[in-house]
């Protein structure tokens, strides 16, 4: 609820007193320990929040993950169920015909020190965490829930202990028609004895919410077999696994760290970490990700990032970031927050004067009761928890659909997009672009050997087309490609250097235009191309143009039905690409895209973001280059495709694992169904302390007659806490 609150040990938050909980899940690290609403708090022993005296909860979380808080909460709450039910009965005791006539036999006063005995460990040891956070509360001057839980309490059981001790000493507004002095030991009990078992079920919901996490860690294998240089093979701990170690995985075993197929074919269940249900067939060359499922085939791995560096521990860490960050809406639940608790105090303050000056006989009596209830239905955890549990299962959700908020702003944003500019390769397209066609300017020149320089040259390069290129060189039997020298990349241009004595440069109409050169008869060839969704590049050796190669890139299954789900949804698709206008086009007319920008250098993609910016628009944008890195970075949500770079990833506000376009969708729809549920609790809590207060203070008891009892006000306090976060564990029921 309070994300700046930061400890390294479990404890309770200073400002809204519910249980720190971890805030950076890494196994096989130290222990923290922090508050679920006030993450700033960091300390490496449990403890409570200082800010709002909630118990602090690990950062690490861990598959079997203990919970002392829990397990000393669910002691006291036992404890102080069996004192509490009998104090109950005797203060209740006359009213059951049943048990009446043995009330007869005592003395009011005996079975009113019964009463003391069995309450009072109730409320000092039952009672005492609270009573510990009430102290913090005041010493920090961060008034919240347990201020109220102490002042009332104390209020209710002090008064009663004096009552039994010195009766005498109360005035006639404090005594019953018949002289004797109420007491209230079975409210005081009663009130510790719920709030213990609020905080029980608070726990162990807040528990659940961590659940997606705990599920991510539990997909990495404990053990992985390596195939040592000797050729022997060996069981070992997955924690000693090196890069460029040999790993066999046999079918049926998870894959133990992300890596490259070495030898093997096989099918790899990857729907826990992308969210996609079909397998994906894997062969020499191919990627594999840690924590994903080898269905058929033996395969043998080499290992590439290992601990931290995998894609399986940057998920964890990177919704655990999520999970502890503040959305804006909660600007509103702060504000409010920081003055409800001594509002609160101040209408238990005028509740008693009312009751005391104009209330029936016992005046004072009743001016007790009836502020002890209104201190004690008060619940401002409710507000606090309404929008950071509801992000916390949310980003969990989404990382098993493959789908990753960098932090709850994302989430929010997310749900009002109204533009949605996306790249073309590797967004729209698979991102696998295959060699198509090399042709010369004249027929005396040599195919192979442009496509040799070139492909040289791209050896240099990161960009899918690059790729492409290289692999189709080598399929057409050019494995010796020579070293190049003073490799250079020229932004939204192509690419040049030196090769074999020459100077080589490859790339677009952009490029001929910076040399002043002309593409003569080859342009052409070129439109023609393009017009059949080729990308097309032209090759100058020694300021020459030389040649063209295309490389066709095919449209993603996936992404027709994702651009018609969008548009469903109210949300305009532009490409914004650096590929020639005619491709663009093309692509466009496929997939029914709304609008192109072809041509589009780095620099002018975040440009055109801004554009719709100005023009009022809420923008995403989507890609997975390092060229959309900077457009990323200015778009109101930033999304990478996980199959991009990493750069791509850093700069994104969201990241999608399996880098298609569907993951836009899911993210819009779990967005959305998120901010309802968020606005859902805070309307619960908002209306919970808008009525709760007035009824506990007996506003309505002039016409009604309605007086709510302590101990009804702490059950429902106690309650609300529960119905908030229960609501906010339904998003993990949200279809995606």
């Amino acid at each position: 609820m309070d994300p700046e609150i930061r400890e390294d040990k479990p404890g309770s938050c200073p400002i809204c007193g519910m249980a720190l909980e971890p805030e950076m899940p890494q196994p096989l690290t130290k222990v923290e320990y922090t508050c679920p609403m006030h993450p700033e708090v960091v300390q490496d022993h449990p403890g409570n929040c200082p800010i709002c005296g909630m118990a602090l909860e690990p950062r690490t979380v861990q598959l079997e993950e203990a919970n002392p808080e829990l397990d000393d909460m669910r002691r006291r709450l036992i404890v102080s169920a069996v004192l509490t039910l009998p104090v109950l009965l005797l203060a209740m005791g006359e009213m059951i015909p049943a048990f009446a006539h043995l009330f007869e036999r005592f003395a009011t006063q005996r079975l009113q020190w019964v009463q003391l005995v069995l309450s009072t460990p109730v409320v000092l040891w039952g009672g005492w965490p609270f009573f510990v956070r009430f102290a913090q509360s005041l010493k920090n001057r961060a008034p919240n829930m347990f201020t109220l839980i102490g002042l009332g309490t104390a209020a209710a059981w002090g008064y009663s202990v004096l009552a039994v001790l010195v009766p005498e000493q109360f005035p006639d507004a404090f005594r019953n028609p018949d002289g004797t002095v109420p007491i209230y030991f079975e409210a005081a009990a009663v009130i510790i004895t719920l709030v213990l078992l609020g905080q029980v079920l608070e726990l162990r919901a807040r528990s659940r919410t961590g659940a997606a996490v705990r599920e991510l860690l539990g997909l990495a294998p404990a053990i992985a077999r390596r195939i040592e240089p000797d050729g022997t093979e060996r069981d070992v701990p997955i924690s000693d696994i090196r890069v460029g170690d040999r790993l066999r995985v046999r079918p049926g075993e998870k894959i133990p760290v992300d890596g490259v197929v070495l030898e093997g074919r096989s099918a790899l269940d990857e729907s826990m970490i992308t969210g996609e249900p079909m397998p994906v067939d894997k062969g020499p060359g191919d990627p594999v990700v840690g924590g994903t499922l080898n269905t058929s085939g033996a395969l043998v791995i080499e290992a590439q990032k290992v601990g931290a560096d995998t894609l399986l521990s940057r998920i964890v860490q990177m919704v655990a970031e999520a999970q502890r960050s503040r959305a804006p809406i909660q600007r509103l639940a702060d504000v409010v927050a920081g003055w409800f608790v001594p509002a609160v105090v101040a209408s238990a303050v005028v509740a008693f004067i009312v009751w005391a000056t104009v209330g029936p006989e016992p005046r004072l009596a009743h001016a007790l009761v009836n502020s002890v209830a209104v201190l004690i239905i008060a619940c401002p955890c409710a507000l606090g928890l309404a929008t950071p549990i509801s992000i916390m299962v949310a980003t969990g959700r989404g990382a098993k659909a493959g789908v990753l908020f960098r932090n709850a702003e994302a989430v929010e944003h997310m749900e009002k997009v109204t533009v949605l500019l996306v790249d073309k390769t590797g967004t729209l397209t698979e991102g696998r672009p295959q060699l198509a066609e090399v042709e010369t300017a004249t027929d005396q020149q040599d195919s192979d050997q442009l496509l040799k320089l070139a492909a040289a040259l791209e050896q240099q390069s990161e960009h899918p087309i690059a790729a492409a290129i290289v692999e189709g060189a080598r399929e057409r039997g050019l494995q010796d490609l020579p070293a190049t020298e003073a490799f250079e990349a020229l932004a939204g241009r192509g690419v040049r250097g030196s090769v074999d004595g020459h100077e080589v440069a490859l790339g677009a109409e952009a490029l001929l235009e910076a040399f002043a050169l002309d593409a003569g008869a080859l342009a052409g060839r070129a439109e023609q191309l393009r017009a059949q969704g080729h990308t097309v590049l032209y090759i100058v050796v020694d300021k020459q143009v030389r040649g063209l190669i295309s490389v066709a890139d095919r449209i993603r299954q996936t992404t027709p039905d994702a651009v018609a789900a969008l548009h469903r949804e109210g949300v305009r698709v532009v490409m914004v690409t650096g590929d020639n206008p005619t491709t663009a086009q093309v692509v466009a007319e496929q997939l029914g895209i709304d609008d192109v920008r072809a041509g589009v250098l780095p620099d002018q993609k975040a440009a055109v973001v801004q554009e719709f910016q100005q023009q009022g628009e809420v923008v995403a944008m989507a890609g997975d280059g390092i060229n959309d890195a900077p457009a990323l970075a200015a778009a109101d949500v930033g999304i990478a495709m996980g199959t991009g770079t990493d750069v791509a990833m850093e700069s994104a506000d969201v990241t999608l694992v399996r880098g298609d376009l569907r993951g836009i969708v899911r993210a819009r729809v779990l967005s959305r169904a998120t901010m309802r549920n968020i606005r859902q609790n805070l309307f619960f809590a908002f209306v919970y302390n808008a009525l709760g207060i007035p009824i506990a203070g007996g506003v309505f008891y002039p016409w009604t007659g309605l007086l709510l009892n302590p101990m009804i006000a702490a059950a429902a306090m106690s309650f609300s806490s529960v119905s908030v976060i229960s609501n906010a564990l339904r998003l993990n029921r949200v279809k995606l």
